[in-house]
């Protein structure tokens, strides 16, 4: 194995030894994204919640700011792309699935360590399925709840608990929200995705009237308000799928995934998945 890997070190292109040049400034931010997911997995054991909870939260932001930075810069690359899936499950998979079984679901045993790894492993089975659709799926909708917004909903539930002094250990509640947060990940629901909307342009006025609503909203209460805007939104997706309601999803071959002329732009969207 090890001369292997030496043989691979060795090669060289027209005499020169190959090199590999990545975008520094996006990669940072999703490297970025990583110390926050293993900071909350580490405050997870510490039994500091909170922290791990928050450190969910900012990964979210430098995983959003890594994607804006590549298409604002025109880092855009696959190296960029398939970091940026691994960064995510350990933030948004394995962080969120570590919080809640040491939070929630220790009291459940087994059912609780396996409603946890189901967590997880729905999470890299949405990466996974992501990237071999990039290029395929319409931009306008997700299919399947987004992992950040998955691990969103198990961080902001810590902070509204908390905040109403709810008992979270051995709580059914939790135990489902968990399990139903696995599956709508894998589904085939279709989520919005709201990047039709171009907020560089005019735009109709009531657009600014719902946002200063969600606004108004968020700051009466924000521990819990977090929580009940984003657990809405992956309810509202569940229900719609459920009920076959909405614009109908078009059914995609099995062959046409992963093309191989796929837009290395549409790649690095996976910051979004």
């Amino acid at each position: 194995m090890g001369d292997q890997f030496d043989e691979v070190e060795e090669r060289t292109v027209s005499g020169k030894r190959l090199g590999m040049y990545v975008y520094i400034l996006p990669n940072l931010m999703t490297i970025a994204n990583l110390f926050c997911g293993f900071y909350s997995i580490v405050s997870t054991f510490k039994g500091e919640f909170k922290t791990a909870a928050l450190m969910i939260v900012i990964a979210a932001v430098f995983d959003l700011l890594d994607g804006r930075l590549a298409r604002l810069t025109r880092a855009i690359s696959k190296f960029g792309a398939e970091l940026d899936s691994l960064c995510d499950l350990v933030s948004f998979g394995v962080a969120p699935a570590m919080l809640m079984y040491q939070w929630a679901l220790n009291p459940f045993g087994r059912l609780g360590f396996m409603a946890a790894f189901l967590f997880a492993a729905c999470g890299a089975l949405r990466l996974a399925r992501f990237n071999v659709q990039v290029g395929v799926v319409e931009k306008n909708y997700f299919q399947g709840l987004p992992i950040p917004m998955a691990a969103g909903i198990v961080a902001s539930s810590y902070l509204a608990y908390d905040d109403l002094k709810w008992q979270a250990s051995g709580s059914i509640i939790l135990l489902c929200v968990t399990m139903m947060l696995a599956v709508v990940m894998v589904s085939n629901f279709r989520y919005r995705s709201f990047k039709d909307l171009d907020f560089k342009q005019r735009l109709p006025f009531r657009y600014l009237i719902v946002g200063l609503i969600v606004i108004f909203l968020v700051a009466i209460r924000h521990e819990v308000m977090l929580f009940v805007l984003f657990f809405s939104y992956a309810l509202l997706g569940a229900v719609f799928g459920v009920l076959r309601l909405g614009k109908k999803q078009k059914n995609i071959p099995a062959n046409a995934y992963a093309p191989a002329d796929a837009n290395e732009q549409d790649l690095q969207e996976e910051t979004d998945n």
